[in-house]
């Protein structure tokens, strides 16, 4: 089973929708990956384990939030080492981030362009994650795909 590893900045909005649609998503399609998610630089006052946004979000995807009830947790050098393939969901908030506290990783990081909160709406950052996430299945379930980044 190979892993990948969704980051944003707290894993508490972005990168947990992801990974619940992702893993989803591979079960549905039969691939073998999974997704882990984790925050750079999670905010302890964050309220609750997930954003009502996120779950909102996966909920109209009849999408089960049963499994989301675990709190935020921050990346760590062990979860860049076990994972196939990294996502970061916005370059210019998480390139610093990364480059700071985990440099030697950057280079397999995939950046993306998903906004938070403070610079997008949910109805609009999340469905754009969405399809994000949805053309990383295509790419990943295609026969070409060779498992490198």
């Amino acid at each position: 089973m190979k892993r990948l590893l969704f980051l944003c900045t707290g894993n508490y909005y972005r990168s947990r929708f992801a990974e619940i649609l992702f893993n989803r998503q591979a079960i549905e399609r039969g691939l073998a990956w999974r997704a882990d998610s984790r925050g750079l630089n999670p905010d302890p006052r964050n309220p609750g384990p997930i954003s009502v946004h996120a779950l909102a979000a996966l909920e109209k995807l009849a999408i089960s939030t049963e499994a989301c009830q675990r709190l935020p947790l921050p990346a760590t050098s062990e979860d860049f080492q076990v994972a196939d393939y990294i996502v970061a969901v916005k370059h210019a908030e998480h390139h610093p981030l990364i480059s700071t506290r985990f440099g030697n990783w950057l280079d397999r990081v995939e950046f993306w362009h998903v906004h938070d909160i403070d610079c997008a709406t949910p109805d609009v950052a999340l469905p754009h994650l969405q399809a994000e996430v949805l053309a990383l299945v295509e790419r990943l379930a295609a026969p070409t795909y060779a498992g490198g980044q």
